[in-house]
């Protein structure tokens, strides 16, 4: 199978388990669009083993048709701490840690801009099936400042770390609490990838989006708490990325890590 046909028999997949009526579009970009849609709306379930393999290839192929990055590809490093500016999921390191919701299923709003939807979509449905068995056993919602590891499946990365951060109501700001819980969101990733020996780990900017952490006080309290657990504990990280993926984000980290402005 091709690209086209794959993307066409993933469609089809979808659309029948749903017993919907959509129309599939002629042009590629737009089927991929459809596809990814559909596997942001599908709730976790049992699927089948062609689906997968299907899947896996398409999406294997998607992954290595970007640009992927690796550690030695980043040029601003600080000790054991790295800045980089770009899409995380094109990031080959141990893991990559996702800015998830207390139910830790992903995204479920069709080509959501946010980077639990990025993550997840490039992933695939077994992300979220791993997530759905993790918060089964678990039985009750995430708790903010915690975190959970699952595999990464068709990300460059070896492994997703998924951690819920505090939500600041528009017009607030944070309170201590709030900065204590947010630390904690970075502890809590430090401390499972330790656990699993990790060498490098890659933050995206936890809370700062639809959570409306401030920037630049979100950035100072991660550099603050990385940095301290770096000095403070034995650990196996070997590298410690910042992600950004805004400029105004990047100029931030980079003032703050290197003073720079």
């Amino acid at each position: 199978m091709n690209s086209q046909e794959q993307l066409d028999f993933l469609i089809q997949y979808l659309i029948d388990e749903r017993d919907d009526l959509i129309e599939i579009p002629d042009n590629f970009h737009d089927k991929k669009v459809l596809f990814r849609s559909l596997m942001n709306i599908r709730m976790p379930g049992e699927v089948s083993d062609e689906f997968l393999n299907i899947q896996d290839e398409y999406l294997t192929t998607e992954t290595l048709n970007k640009k992927l990055t690796s550690l030695s590809d980043i040029d601003e490093v600080k000790g054991k701490i790295a800045l980089w500016q770009g899409d995380i999921t094109t990031l080959k390191v141990d893991a990559i840690v996702n800015a998830a919701n207390s139910k830790l299923l992903g995204c479920f709003i069709p080509m959501h801009n946010c980077i639990d939807n990025a993550i997840h979509s490039a992933a695939g449905i077994q992300l979220r099936e791993e997530c759905n068995a993790i918060m089964k056993t678990q039985g009750v919602d995430e708790e903010i400042g915690q975190a959970k590891i699952t595999g990464a499946y068709n990300l460059p990365c070896k492994h997703v770390i998924h951690t819920v951060g505090p939500a600041i109501p528009q017009g607030t700001l944070p309170s201590d609490d709030d900065c204590k819980k947010l630390a904690s969101c970075y502890k809590s990733c430090l401390n499972i990838a330790d656990s699993n020996k990790l060498e490098s780990i890659a933050f995206c900017s936890i809370s700062t989006g639809v959570f409306n952490f401030p920037q630049e006080l979100a950035a100072e309290i991660a550099i603050d708490t990385v940095t301290d657990y770096l000095n403070s504990n034995e650990t196996t990280l070997k590298c410690v990325v910042f992600d950004v993926f805004s400029n105004s984000s990047y100029l931030t980290y980079k003032k703050l890590l290197f003073g720079e402005k």
